[in-house]
């Protein structure tokens, strides 16, 4: 396996599971409501903006992937179309789902001499480098889901 196809295999695990961690996007989300997942907790965000946000993400590096520019911002990360049912909340899990695989099935193809060129400018580093913090960044959000989660079910018992 040549590190591009490791890389992918670490993105996929951190979505679709079998990461060492044995905690995953999308098993942890199975069984979220709607109203679960827009429900505030403190000043945290909900369970559906940090999706939206990390999906932001990939769909950005995505789109270079795609050798299309770099258009994110990152004030526009947590703006996301509101849900409202449950459609709205399944509509952005399938999004992200689509968007995670196809994300994984372009990082496999890469050579593994483009990971260490500028991605999309210098400024940013390489590609390795924006790869390896998208995986670090689904990580870090995905604690922050699991904690809200169970905070929620929590209040739910009471």
């Amino acid at each position: 396996m040549n590190l591009s196809e490791q890389i992918a295999k670490q993105f996929r695990e951190v979505y679709f599971g079998g990461n060492w961690t044995a905690v995953n996007l999308k098993e942890s989300l199975a069984n979220v409501t709607w109203q679960q997942a827009t429900t505030k907790v403190h000043s945290f965000n909900t369970i559906a903006a940090l999706v939206y946000h990390t999906t932001y993400y990939v769909s950005a590096v995505l789109k270079v992937l795609e050798g299309k520019p770099l258009e994110a911002k990152d004030a526009y990360s947590f703006n996301h179309l509101p849900i409202l049912t449950p459609e709205d909340w399944e509509k952005l899990l399938s999004e992200t789902w689509t968007d995670a695989e196809h994300f994984a099935c372009l990082v496999e193809l890469l050579p593994e001499s483009t990971l260490w060129e500028n991605f999309s400018d210098q400024k940013y580093g390489s590609y390795y480098r924006n790869i390896q913090g998208i995986i670090e960044h689904t990580h870090y959000h995905l604690g922050q889901i699991i904690l809200i989660k169970k905070m929620l079910l929590l209040a739910d018992e009471n």
